[in-house]
């Protein structure tokens, strides 16, 4: 796998990616404009080259955007679908200036209409954001729920239904959000529930849709449906429970992403969340990055990443 890390763009685009590989990763994911926001400021044709330029500089295998907060693709209100539309677009378009692999995004809600029917809607959104963008190759991929109220996606069958109905496997996957499958009450912490999940996936979205992962442990219970992100060995889910998804050689070519908490030491903690990753690979722990002796000022990365 490769092991990276959501990082801010406060300092710039292409600083991103030399912060992500001065901390360790292999891999790095951002946001294209602030979660928070509708739109943001367009992104200057230099400042698109420049990300790119120093993604290939820094050698960094793969790399994504995490849309913002506000999208809700399954919504039944007619003028917020509307607008979830629109700036899912808009953020497709800063992805593919980008260059990035893929586009994660939370699927949505479906609030007072009927479950089936959020899906439905949610499959009609990628549907028309693909028909509108032919030559897309960004991979746009819907990330699992937590399960906490309406919220959609929470299971891989619901993930599936979404994914067959849109019937463009070329152009959509899935990123698997351990914290979100642990909250929802799926159990890989040991080998028989890590081979059931396994089983699940392949039964379900297919293994080959799985496009990413976000690797957080969980603050709350097994089954609590909270969406509550911890640092790696430190929550419910444990070491242990990372193990044998950083070594399973079907993800060797799949990036993960941390999105756990940090503090006042800025990407410190991040640095000790890959550390501990590594030291669960088979092969013994890669070198690991020391904290830069230019830290990243502190709040360069939302602490409201999910």
């Amino acid at each position: 796998m490769y092991l990276g890390a959501h990082v801010g763009i406060a300092d710039g685009l292409a600083e991103a990616a030399r912060t992500g590989r001065s901390i360790g990763c292999e891999a790095i994911q951002i946001f294209a404009k602030s979660p928070q926001m509708w739109a943001g400021p367009p992104i200057p044709k230099e400042s698109a080259e420049a990300f790119r330029a120093a993604v290939a500089s820094e050698g960094l295998r793969a790399t994504a955007i995490h849309h913002g907060y506000l999208l809700n693709l399954a919504s039944p209100k007619p003028a917020m679908l509307a607008r979830s539309r629109k700036a899912f677009r808009d953020e497709m378009h800063r992805a593919e200036l980008l260059g990035v692999d893929a586009l994660i995004f939370h699927p949505g809600a479906h609030l007072d209409s009927p479950r089936e029917t959020g899906l439905t809607v949610i499959a009609e959104s990628l549907r028309a954001a693909i028909d509108a963008t032919p030559d897309g190759t960004v991979r746009l991929l819907l990330e699992n729920a937590a399960g906490q109220g309406t919220t959609l996606c929470a299971t891989l069958e619901e993930l599936a239904t979404v994914i067959s109905a849109v019937g463009e496997p070329d152009r959509v996957g899935v990123a698997l959000d351990t914290c979100h499958l642990f909250a929802a009450g799926i159990d890989f912490r040991s080998e028989e529930g890590y081979g059931s999940l396994m089983d699940a996936v392949d039964r379900t979205v297919g293994r080959s849709l799985v496009r990413a992962f976000h690797l957080n442990d969980a603050k709350a219970p097994l089954g609590s449906h909270l969406d509550r992100h911890e640092n790696i060995g430190k929550g419910e889910i444990g070491l242990d429970g990372f193990r044998r998804l950083v070594n399973d050689p079907r993800w060797a070519v799949t990036p993960g992403y941390l999105e756990t908490p940090l503090d006042e030491h800025d990407y410190v903690r991040y640095i000790e969340d890959l550390g501990a990753l590594r030291g669960l690979l088979s092969t013994g722990p890669s070198p690991v990055a020391q904290p830069p002796s230019r830290a990243p000022a502190r709040g360069r990365r939302s602490s409201t990443v999910k």
